[in-house]
């Protein structure tokens, strides 16, 4: 089965975005590519919360979602929208995933569970979840040949979600991204490697790259990785373009039985320490 990875260069107009994406989904599918991943923020990358509540669209009815279909439908192949801002009733937004089947129809949709809120010395706290609430359920989508788990960009730093999507089925794990330069250069590969190793699955990373309107820059780099760790195919720059690769079943079943890290698994307790 041949997948592919497109690296985009999103804005803040999604008109524009969606106009960049087509001509790289009809290139994907001509090099027949059955599953076509995108990245994080696909349909608009905003410059902050006000800006994003200006465009963003309801999901029911969502006019750039809609033209997706159409596109799955006339090409044939799963169409994966790594993320798009989805308003919530709170004010807030959902950071969702959209998969559509060969039908056009939408198979499965995500919400990106785990958000960085985090406070850095020296810079100012950084609130997530201030703009986006978390997720609340992993989720699987079957492709055929091969189970889909879904995550979105940070979530890649958390193992017990894929160990769960594993043990679910997923033996592709998607990770849509919008990677920041000094990140990326520093736990983009080894990360990901890391997803795949230890779950013996194949990991596909879409990744936004360049410089955008928004002001911030991303890492680029979008890649495939094999379930023993090999990358297979790499973007080796931050330029919008299509990755493609393909991947087999059979490889993931021979490594799953060559290291069982899975079946091996056991659950433990964890005492209180001990008192001096």
């Amino acid at each position: 089965m041949k997948i592919a990875a497109i690296q985009m260069q999103s804005g803040l107009d999604p008109e524009a975005n969606l106009a960049a994406l087509e001509p790289m989904l009809t290139e994907a599918a001509a090099a027949g590519a059955r599953y076509v991943l995108t990245p994080e923020v696909t349909m608009i990358f905003p410059e902050n919360r006000e800006q994003l509540a200006s465009v963003a669209a309801p999901f029911e009815g969502h006019p750039q979602l809609a033209r997706v279909g159409e596109l799955a439908k006339q090409h044939g192949i799963f169409v994966h929208i790594g993320s798009l801002a989805v308003p919530l009733p709170d004010g807030r937004f959902a950071n969702r995933s959209v998969l559509f089947g060969p039908d056009g129809r939408q198979v499965a949709t995500y919400d990106k569970i785990h958000l960085f809120d985090a406070d850095i010395a020296g810079l100012n706290a950084y609130r997530e979840s201030a703009t986006y609430a978390g997720g609340e359920r992993a989720v699987t989508a079957d492709l055929g040949e091969f189970t889909l788990g879904m995550s979105i960009c940070y979530d890649m730093r958390f193992p017990k979600l894929y160990n769960a999507l594993a043990n679910a089925g997923a033996s592709l794990m998607a990770v849509p991204a919008a990677f920041t330069v000094p990140t990326g250069q520093a736990h983009w590969h080894v990360l990901l490697r890391a997803r795949a190793i230890e779950t013996g699955s194949y990991v596909i990373a879409a990744a936004q790259g360049g410089q955008h309107a928004n002001g911030r820059a991303t890492y680029g780099h979008s890649i495939i990785i094999d379930p023993w760790g090999r990358v297979i195919a790499e973007l080796a720059h931050d330029a919008p373009g299509v990755l493609v690769a393909e991947i087999s079943a059979d490889h993931v079943a021979d490594v799953r039985q060559r290291i069982p890290a899975l079946a091996n698994a056991r659950n433990f307790a964890m005492p209180e320490p001990l008192q001096p």
